[in-house]
């Protein structure tokens, strides 16, 4: 897949100022949902519009903005998914009681956008790099889910001493992650079809949007973890 260095993707724009309270805001996050062991990618396919796109969506009241990508990229593609913690320039601080504790890899969004819902109303758009799950772990929580009549588990934290290779272990012989069947909330979401495409053709399907360079960025990201954990 071409890099980010080849790839004719977007670049920051200008900084702003802009006041918004809470009436005229709203917060949403998105995810590109990874299956590592295959070098693919979950993108979503509107059935009646006929557009590509990562699933997203606006979070819950009280809900962080990672759980609510992990929750969105569920509800929206069927696949469970976690954010996957990858090496990232970023300009966030690490917490005081940690420092010398540090992990070269964080779970902080690639891209944001602020998008305009109405002439009143500001999106601010957050977008991460996710995997899909284990299997056991996948069936856990499915499990779970039906234990508590229908209420989406939160999937815990990747491993923070476990390396790419050491989680891919857990697929070996061919495993296919699980999409599950009507995860969406409302009838909108339910004219979503989710597909597992190889990179490149993910790219290809989004070109000319902000999600495109998601997927570049991030599996730059996932390639250059696996090096700096290998050397």
């Amino acid at each position: 897949m071409a890099n980010s260095a080849s790839y004719p993707g977007p670049s920051s724009d200008y900084p702003v100022i802009a006041n918004f309270d809470s009436a005229h805001l709203t917060i949403g996050a998105g995810v590109a949902i990874f299956h590592l062991a295959t070098a693919r990618v979950v993108v979503c396919y509107h059935s009646t519009e006929g557009y590509w796109f990562l699933p997203k969506g606006r979070r819950d009241a009280g809900e962080t903005t990672n759980t609510g990508a992990e929750r969105e990229g569920f509800e929206e593609s069927g696949y469970r998914n976690r954010l996957l913690p990858i090496p990232l320039r970023h300009r966030q601080p690490q917490a005081h009681n940690a420092r010398t504790l540090s992990s070269p890899f964080v779970t902080e969004p690639v891209w944001t956008q602020l998008k305009p819902v109405s002439r009143s109303t500001q999106y601010i758009l957050f977008w991460y790099v996710a995997e899909t799950l284990p299997p056991d772990l996948d069936a856990s929580l499915t499990q779970q889910t039906l234990v508590e009549n229908g209420a989406y588990q939160v999937p815990p934290p990747f491993p923070a001493e476990t390396t790419v290779k050491q989680r891919l272990a857990g697929e070996e012989g061919g495993y296919e992650p699980l999409r599950h069947q009507n995860t969406g909330v409302n009838e909108e979401e339910q004219l979503y079809e989710s597909h597992l495409l190889p990179l490149d053709e993910a790219v290809k399907k989004l070109r000319g949007t902000i999600m495109a360079d998601v997927v570049v960025r991030g599996w730059e990201a996932v390639r250059a973890r696996k090096a700096m954990e290998e050397t």
